[in-house]
C-alpha cells in the first residue's frame, strides 16, 4: 500500500483543483441551496455524489470506456444531458419562481418546502452528473493518469472516486454553508427572478458546450 501514497497525494492535490473550479455542479448547488434552502442544497450534493460514484464505478470496471470509444453512444448520451439541461434553463427563463410565501407567513413556507426539498435536490443533482458524458470522459481520461504500474486497476480507482466523492461533499458542503445564510436576500422576489433567469442562461450554456463536445474517440 505505501507504493500507493505518493500517487494518491499527487491525485487528490490535482482533483481539489478540479473540484473547486467553477463548474456546472457548483452552479447547480447554488442555485439550489440559495432558492431552496439547505435540505435541497445538501440533496443536490448527495445526487452530485451518487452521480459521480456510479461514473466511477463504470471507469473501474471499464464500461466507460465503451462510451468513449462508441461514438454512437456518446452521442445519445450528449444529446439527452444537452436537452435536459437546456430544458431546465428554458424553464427557469420563462417561469422564474416567485418567493415563498404563504397565508401562515414567508417563515413557515419556508419550512414547509425545504422539509420535502431534499429528494427533489437529490434528484436534480444526480441527474445532471448522470447526463454529463464529460464527467464519465473525466474520470477516464484523468484517474487512470495517477495509477501506479503494477497496481490493483479497479482498487484503486475506486479509492480515487472515494477521494473524489469527499472532495466534492466538502467543496459543496462548503457553498452551501455560505449560501444558506443569505436566504432572506435570495428570497426576495425580484433577486429569485434574476437568479433564475442567471441560472437559465448558464444550464443552456452548458446544455450548448455539452451538445458541441466531440467524442473522444475521434
Amino acid at each position: 500500500m505505501h507504493q500507493w501514497l505518493l500517487p494518491l497525494l499527487a491525485f487528490t492535490t490535482a482533483a481539489a483543483i478540479f473540484t473547486i473550479t467553477p463548474g456546472l455542479d457548483s452552479v447547480m448547488v447554488l442555485r439550489t441551496a440559495a432558492s431552496d434552502g439547505r435540505r435541497a442544497g445538501i440533496g443536490a450534493i448527495f445526487g452530485i455524489a451518487v452521480g459521480l460514484s456510479l461514473w466511477g464505478l463504470a471507469a473501474a470496471f471499464g464500461l466507460t470506456a465503451l462510451l468513449a470509444a462508441s461514438s454512437t453512444a456518446f452521442f445519445v448520451v450528449k444529446c439527452v444531458g444537452a436537452v435536459y439541461l437546456v430544458w431546465m434553463g428554458v424553464s427557469q427563463l420563462l417561469r422564474p419562481r416567485m418567493a415563498l410565501t404563504t397565508e401562515a407567513g414567508p417563515e413557515q413556507a419556508r419550512r414547509v418546502e425545504h422539509r420535502n426539498a431534499f429528494w427533489p435536490g437529490f434528484r436534480r443533482g444526480m441527474l445532471t452528473d448522470l447526463l454529463n458524458p464529460k464527467a464519465g470522459i473525466f474520470v477516464i481520461t484523468f484517474f487512470p493518469q495517477f495509477i501506479p504500474p503494477a497496481t490493483d486497476v479497479v482498487a484503486f480507482t475506486l479509492v480515487q472516486v472515494v477521494i473524489q466523492v469527499v472532495l466534492t461533499f466538502i467543496w459543496l458542503g462548503l457553498l452551501v454553508a455560505l449560501t444558506v445564510p443569505l436566504a432572506q436576500f435570495f428570497n426576495r422576489p425580484v433577486v429569485v427572478r434574476r437568479l433564475d433567469r442567471l441560472t437559465g442562461l448558464v444550464f443552456i450554456g452548458f446544455g450548448a458546450k455539452i451538445f458541441l463536445t466531440d467524442s473522444p474517440s475521434h
